[in-house]
């Protein structure tokens, strides 16, 4: 069995970060979902725990971050294509989150962008072509 990934965010309106996140393409698993949690699919091994913030307190004995305020962790999502990450970030703007929080990055051979959610969790979607990324990265080696 491949490992699975769970990002457990706290949120402060889980209906509207459910609909936040299936606007960015995430299923619901409602499995794993009730009025305190939500399981969020982007893929076989990539899952958001969305958690209001008195579940999430039930995990952790240190204050919650204000991610508006202050950032503990980024979180970067790898897509097919440039396009695709352009088509990402259009619909986090789409459904409310703030775009390109960061400075765009492009190097030929990897492309990137930031976006922050509902709640200020900042998240980065990144292309790269691995050959070319090998090839540029060996020629940039020292000697």
């Amino acid at each position: 069995m491949s490992k699975l990934i769970f990002v457990n965010l706290p949120v402060s309106d889980l209906p509207r970060s459910m609909a936040f996140y299936a606007a960015l393409g995430a299923t619901n698993n409602e499995q794993f979902t009730d009025h305190t949690a939500a399981c969020m699919v982007f893929s076989e091994t990539i899952h958001v725990m969305l958690l209001t913030h008195d579940k999430f307190r039930q995990f952790t004995p240190k204050a919650i971050a204000d991610a508006k305020k202050t950032t503990e962790v980024l979180i970067c999502l790898s897509a097919e294509s440039r396009e695709a990450v352009d088509d990402i970030l259009t619909r986090a703007n789409g459904a409310g989150g703030t775009v390109d929080v960061g400075p765009k990055q492009d190097y030929g051979f990897m492309y990137g962008r930031s976006f922050e959610d509902l709640d200020g969790h900042i998240w980065e979607v990144m292309w790269m072509d691995l050959e070319a990324a090998k090839e540029t990265m060996g020629e940039m080696a020292p000697a």
